[in-house]
């Protein structure tokens, strides 16, 4: 007997496979790989369990506070010098 799903069922297996990961899990993710250090049982958790948008999301917010404070630090040096 074959069963016939209908594609609502297949979209929620799909939600299901990929339901995300946590918010601090997604920090340390994405400060593990600006520095090059996230481990390979990480990046496959993140590849497996983690929604592409929230790592392209805190990808962008980690780059711009990591260059807000280089540019704090060479502002501070200027003034200083």
């Amino acid at each position: 007997m074959t069963q016939i799903t209908n594609g609502s069922e297949s979209k929620d297996n799909v939600e299901k496979e990929r339901s995300g990961t946590g918010f601090w899990s997604i920090v340390q993710s994405v400060g593990a790989g600006l520095i090059g250090v996230q481990s390979s049982k990480n990046r496959e958790r993140d590849f497996t369990e983690g929604k592409p948008l929230h790592f392209i999301i805190g990808g962008l917010i980690g780059t711009a506070i990591f260059l807000f404070f280089v540019w704090l630090i060479v502002q501070y040096l200027l003034a200083t010098s």
